[in-house]
């Protein structure tokens, strides 16, 4: 609950903030927000969204101590492993009533410099905008992946960052674009963006690129298997401090792969001398704008109940996709 308090330097509002505590808990806590200086905004929050792989690794205190620099949230506050401000999706609104994509955390209210709100594009609805975060990853791994026109291209993981990977392959010219998840019940969501769907062991070899979204052991196996003589596989997943094994025995060698990591804390090689984070993200924003991606937000939650809640929304096997945060 926002409230106003008097200061010596003018207004400041107390607002609250998701903050996370302990392995495994979180709580909301309030914080002073002082008044925007020349270049800040004060902007208030409509809507957030989990990003469950990485918030997942930070609500259980798994992000290694050797990358805790580079995994820090643009407005972070606190350090890893606790206590720690994290989150990146927000959708908000200033007070001449602009609506912004900001990456900010969960929280009522905040400030920021204006250079670093992103307006939303006419006709993208602000909830839907809660995507923008996951679709720059899925831009940028397009970007890293080299796929062209007529590839035959493999999705391997039917989450938010997989199907958004996969809608982007599907509108490259005579692409052949399949997503593979062992859930059957990604196929609705799958055929909700018009994408063809495929259970592990129904998928046909011999990809030109194969994207690998699923943060799991056996899916990278896949995902290598799956990929034609001198074909790429991108990692998309993120691990945390978690060991995986990759099998490159087998065909790995004989048939030449190119396994490449795609990640989003910088623009993909092929485009960094022409564009900048903020040409990306408005990109990404402007990408949002089909009606069918509204399929890939399975759960709201109030703000208020977000704490409750993240046991069971971030927990191992968690079903549904994106959770929306409703202020």
């Amino acid at each position: 609950m926002r409230h106003r308090q008097a200061s010596g330097s003018g207004t400041a509002e107390i607002v609250r903030a998701l903050w996370y505590s302990a392995a495994g808990q979180a709580e909301l806590r309030q914080e002073r927000l002082s008044p925007p200086g020349p270049d800040g905004v004060r902007a208030r929050t409509l809507w957030t969204a989990l990003s469950r792989g990485t918030e997942r690794l930070v609500f259980e205190g798994r992000v290694p101590a050797s990358v805790a620099g580079r995994m820090r949230a643009p407005a972070q506050s606190g350090e890893f492993p606790f206590p720690v401000k994290y989150g990146y999706c927000a959708v908000a609104e200033t007070e001449d009533g602009e609506r912004v994509f900001a990456l900010q955390p969960h929280q009522e209210a905040f400030v920021a410099p204006r250079a670093a709100l992103c307006p939303l594009p006419e006709g993208l609805p602000p909830r839907r905008a809660v995507l923008a975060a996951n679709m720059e990853t899925a831009l940028n791994a397009l970007w890293d992946s080299g796929a062209g026109p007529g590839d035959r291209i493999a999705v391997v993981g039917g989450g938010v960052v997989g199907l958004l990977v996969a809608h982007l392959c599907a509108g490259l010219p005579g692409a052949d674009v399949c997503l593979i998840d062992r859930d059957p019940a990604r196929a609705g969501t799958a055929r909700a963006l018009g994408l063809a769907f495929a259970l592990p062991e129904a998928v046909a070899p011999e990809a030109d690129i194969v994207f690998h979204a699923s943060a799991s052991e056996a899916g990278l196996a896949l995902a290598l298997s799956l990929a034609g003589e001198e074909a790429g596989i991108v990692e998309l997943s993120w691990y945390g401090e978690t060991a995986v094994a990759a099998p490159l025995g087998l065909a790995f060698h004989a048939k030449r792969l190119r396994l490449v990591a795609s990640q989003v804390g910088a623009v993909a090689a092929s485009r960094r001398p022409r564009w900048s984070h903020r040409r990306r993200l408005l990109k990404a924003l402007d990408l949002l704008r089909d009606d069918r991606l509204d399929a890939l937000l399975t759960e709201e939650v109030a703000f208020d109940d977000l704490p409750a809640a993240l046991p069971r929304l971030l927990g191992p096997g968690a079903p549904g996709l994106c959770t929306v945060i409703r202020y």
